[in-house]
């Protein structure tokens, strides 16, 4: 799934509040602010989450249902698809692609080396990157 947020270069960071939010839709599903709420570690004003949830639509990660004097924000994508679109992000902002790549998997601990190893193995060498 391609993953655009905002503008192309920009660089979608989230907040703390905005973190602990979207783990509030991409763990429990769709949610009223309300539902929101009742979720999150701390005790948050009502118009505050709200806020919050304006912006991560306006950041295009998430979408508003309205349906009988309801309003429902769920997750537009899931929190693999927005790590790996930041992750996209950083390296298109790199003057040196290959140069961060590298340093990247230089720094994975062993166990993740080993999983992308079998990930590239098992994959089909005819289906397109």
């Amino acid at each position: 799934m391609n993953v655009a947020h905002g503008q192309p270069g920009d660089l979608v960071r989230l907040g703390t509040l905005e973190a602990q939010v979207m783990d509030v839709l991409w763990d429990h599903g769709p949610a009223t602010v309300r539902e929101v709420i009742e979720q999150l570690p701390s005790e948050s004003a009502y118009t505050t989450i709200a806020t919050v949830l304006t912006n991560l639509d306006r950041k295009h990660l998430v979408t508003i249902t309205r349906q009988d004097h309801s309003t429902r924000y769920a997750a537009r994508v899931t929190r693999h698809e927005h790590a790996a679109a930041l992750m996209e992000q950083v390296l298109a902002a790199s003057r040196d692609r290959a140069a961060s790549i590298l340093q990247f998997v230089d720094s994975m601990p062993e166990d993740d080396l080993d999983l992308l190893r079998d990930y590239l193995k098992g994959r089909d060498p005819g289906r397109p990157a």
